[in-house]
């Protein structure tokens, strides 16, 4: 094991996706840093100075003094190894750890004796000490905690934020032995200048990334959960919450979809660990369940209105503006977006579907939608939805809502954004 980090030290990142790719780049900056991907599309895309999770700028990537490799024998010898892989949830909604299980076979015949193995994938507490360690051990043929050592520092990468960057946060560090945690402290420290909070122990690392995620999936329930009741005493929920923000310890949630690779997914990680210990997870999966009915529940709010149209078409026609997860980011994975698309389309409506950010052939490939190139219909739809707020649509007129609207139409305002609008007093509007 290394005694402290230096500019000598060689650094292998595995998975170069939203979490791994920003960690690389800021990491080569300081240490030898060689990038793994098992996707070589992705390789390619990167040596050409594209990134498709629009986290890093294309000057970014090709300024970059790393070296990028779908060759496991590349990183062999080195004497870190970072593991950025996606823990997503099955069909289920059980934990799937393939990917990082496979991460670990990976690592374990390029690891050579005393090489450190940090995981800052999400998983419930255990799953780095229990289960990844032995994968690395039988693959390697060397002894966990004795000649290689493990490490947690928990990702907390928000997509699509340009502020609370990786070497602007809070690193939270763990190692399995005193000597490994001071070594990932002066890493990390290295990157973030200092700012690295060293957790009790990797199990308590892992705890702490869980909740975090888990904590606001719970308020964006408790929000939504609130909207439905709201919506039917003629309520906005938006105008309810513009006042009770004005209480100094207000907390500032707004309802909506929830979907992605991590508030979506990680609750279900420690109802799992809860789940095996005999615990009922009660809170956890109430507010799982209330934010994954949320798009059921839209759909038949804005069928409602719809039907209380007077020009509305039969079937309707309805744009869904915005498909992928949250706002700002072409990522399409969990995203609530084509559930609710897919609710109006069972019901009865005909939708089409326009997102300023998506893959059109992920879009097709992932959910089987066809996405609109353009917006250049005029006076087509019986109804506009925000779905998604992406700034192309934050940024719409009155008059850009009333070219793609027919006279009387009506615009769902999912999201709020084009409250400060005064829209043409034929149209509807409806909000949360």
């Amino acid at each position: 094991m290394p005694i402290s980090s230096s500019e000598n030290t060689k650094i292998a990142v595995i998975g170069l996706g939203y979490v791994g790719l920003p960690l690389a780049i800021r990491l080569s900056e300081h240490f030898q840093v060689t990038g793994f991907d098992v996707d070589v599309s992705r390789i390619a895309e990167l040596r050409d100075g594209f990134d498709r999770t629009a986290e890093c700028e294309p000057q970014e990537l090709n300024a970059a003094a790393f070296s990028l490799t779908t060759v496991a024998d590349d990183i062999a010898g080195s004497d870190v190894y970072i593991v950025t892989v996606p823990t997503p949830v099955s069909i289920e909604n059980e934990p799937d750890l393939s990917a990082i299980l496979s991460a670990c076979d990976i690592v374990g015949k390029a690891m050579r004796k005393n090489a450190i193995v940090v995981f800052e994938s999400t998983v419930y507490p255990g799953v780095t000490e229990t289960q990844c360690g032995p994968a690395l051990a039988e693959a390697s043929g060397l002894v966990c905690g004795e000649e290689f050592f493990l490490g947690y520092s928990p990702e907390r990468i928000n997509p699509g934020d340009k502020v609370h960057t990786v070497d602007k946060i809070t690193k939270v560090v763990s190692g399995q032995t005193p000597e490994v945690a001071d070594f990932l402290m002066s890493l990390y420290g290295t990157l973030t200048n200092g700012n690295v909070f060293l957790a009790k122990d990797i199990k308590t690392a892992e705890a702490a990334k869980v909740i975090e995620n888990a904590q606001r999936d719970i308020n964006i329930a408790f929000v939504n959960e609130v909207a439905m009741i709201f919506n039917q005493m003629d309520i906005q929920t938006h105008d309810v919450l513009a006042a009770a923000a004005t209480k100094w310890n207000f907390l500032n949630f707004t309802p909506g979809l929830v979907g992605g690779h991590c508030i979506g997914v990680d609750p279900y990680y420690l109802a799992h660990a809860a789940r095996q210990l005999g615990h009922n997870p009660e809170v956890i999966l109430a507010g799982r369940k209330i934010n994954d009915d949320m798009a059921g529940f839209l759909a038949r709010q804005i069928d409602r209105q719809i039907q209380g149209l007077e020009i509305a078409s039969h079937p309707s026609r309805i744009l869904a503006l915005g498909l992928t997860f949250k706002e700002n980011v072409p990522d399409l994975r969990n995203s609530k977006a084509a559930d609710l698309i897919n609710s109006l389309r069972k019901i009865g409506h005909l939708v089409d579907v326009h997102d300023a950010l998506a893959d059109a052939h992920q879009a097709k490939q992932i959910y089987d939608l066809d996405l609109l190139s353009n917006l250049n219909a005029v006076n087509t739809y019986d109804c506009v939805i925000s779905v998604v707020p992406h700034s192309a649509y934050t940024s719409f007129t009155a008059s850009d809502l009333a070219n793609l609207l027919k006279p009387g139409g009506l615009v769902a305002d999912l999201k709020g954004i084009w409250r400060g609008l005064t829209l043409p007093d034929s149209f509807k509007r409806w909000e949360l």
